[in-house]
């Protein structure tokens, strides 16, 4: 590609520690989309400029399974797939995927869109950075034995999304939400982290690899893909 070549794992891990940017390349036959990636309980609100200007997508937490479940954060398809709102649910419950509904995954991780409840309006920067950061450090209460209440701190609907790794991690799913949390357990570090795609503003589409790297190089940042973030972690488990 250009001469330009993606870094080792190691690399990776050693800057998420240093609490850098990475950027994380998922795989071809999957949604081809490469993710800001940084932990989400030392964002700053350089960190979440820096992703909604040069990425664009959406600004996501994605969690641990452990954490998810002791924080009771549910599948949002699941709300809708179980919902009875004054007789609404049958609508709803049509809105659910199904089957063949998203051409690269069975199931999306999306959870509960949050605000931390000292935010304005959660949208903000600095907003986004309160919530973000508190959501991390939920969840190294909870991984911790923590007893958390996200009520306390948090309202919902919000502006942060949270994502719910699969209970396999990448053995089920190989999404961005399951490779950030994956890379953050080889950091060592709370698995939570901030995530965004990368989006091409000329082509509508997301950002190609190549120019994913291409940023990388320019901005000194470690770039990787997804097959490799799966090879270490099983390396690490041998």
């Amino acid at each position: 590609m250009d001469n330009i070549k993606t870094k080792s794992v190691q690399q990776a891990v050693k800057s998420i520690q240093k609490n850098k940017m990475i950027l994380l390349f998922d795989a071809e036959d999957r949604e081809g989309e490469t993710d800001f990636v940084i932990p989400a309980a030392n964002v700053t609100p350089d960190h979440i400029y820096q992703m909604r200007r040069d990425g664009g997508g959406l600004i996501c937490v994605a969690i641990h399974p452990i954490a998810a479940k002791k924080l009771g954060l549910p599948y949002y398809s699941d709300i809708l797939q179980h919902s009875d709102l004054n007789g609404n649910g049958k609508i709803l419950r049509k809105l659910v995927e199904k089957d063949g509904d998203i051409p690269y995954d069975s199931r999306s991780s999306f959870s509960l869109w949050v605000n931390h409840r000292d935010t304005f309006t959660g949208i903000g920067d600095r907003d986004r950075t309160l919530t973000i950061s508190r959501i991390g450090s939920v969840v190294q209460d909870t991984m911790s034995g923590i007893d958390v209440d996200l009520s306390s701190e948090f309202r919902s609907p919000g502006h942060v999304s949270l994502l719910r790794a699969a209970s396999g991690l990448v053995d089920e799913r190989t999404g961005q939400t399951e490779l950030s949390v994956v890379l953050a357990q080889l950091a060592c570090i709370t698995p939570a982290m901030a995530i965004c795609e990368m989006l091409d503003g000329h082509t509508g589409l997301a950002l190609t690899k190549q120019d994913a790297l291409k940023y990388a190089k320019e901005n000194n940042l470690v770039f990787i893909e997804g097959k490799d973030v799966i090879k270490e972690y099983n390396r690490s488990l041998k």
